[in-house]
């Protein structure tokens, strides 16, 4: 099954577009997509020279991308936008270098008109990189 590509339902564009693709969605509920790292993106030269490391909050951003993707993927959230409202217990537990790709998950739970959780993950080849909370607003668009 394919999906809408992320620029289509995203408002974030390059440099700032952490989602390559989704590849599975439960409408209103869950997704899981990827991004895949070439060393050419401009964060790796100065994180860290000699040693290019993916920066955990960038992963952590990534998985708040695919969430917004699920938030706006809904029925009657069309025209809205889903901020940062908080994050909570994120976990860094492995290096992402270029030429990894982060399979990333996500999963709504407690959402109304106005805000929502969710949760969820960064996976290199089924390693777990990073894990977080999240807490979103919808504005309007």
């Amino acid at each position: 099954m394919s999906f809408r590509r992320p620029d289509e339902v995203l408002p974030h564009r390059p440099p700032f577009l952490f989602l390559d693709e989704v590849s599975d969605l439960a409408e209103g509920t869950s997704a899981r997509g990827s991004w895949s790292l070439s060393g050419d993106e401009w964060f790796f030269s100065g994180h860290f020279p000699g040693r290019p490391t993916l920066p955990g909050v960038l992963m952590c951003e990534a998985i708040a991308q695919l969430g917004a993707y699920v938030v706006l993927s809904s029925p009657g959230l069309a025209g809205k936008l889903p901020l940062f409202g908080g994050l909570d217990s994120a976990r860094f537990r492995r290096q992402v270098v270029p030429g990894d790709t982060l399979t990333l998950e996500v999963t709504l739970g407690r959402m109304s008109s106005r805000a929502g959780k969710g949760s969820g993950r960064a996976l290199v080849d089924g390693a777990v990189a990073c894990e977080c909370d999240l807490m979103f607003v919808l504005v309007d668009a």
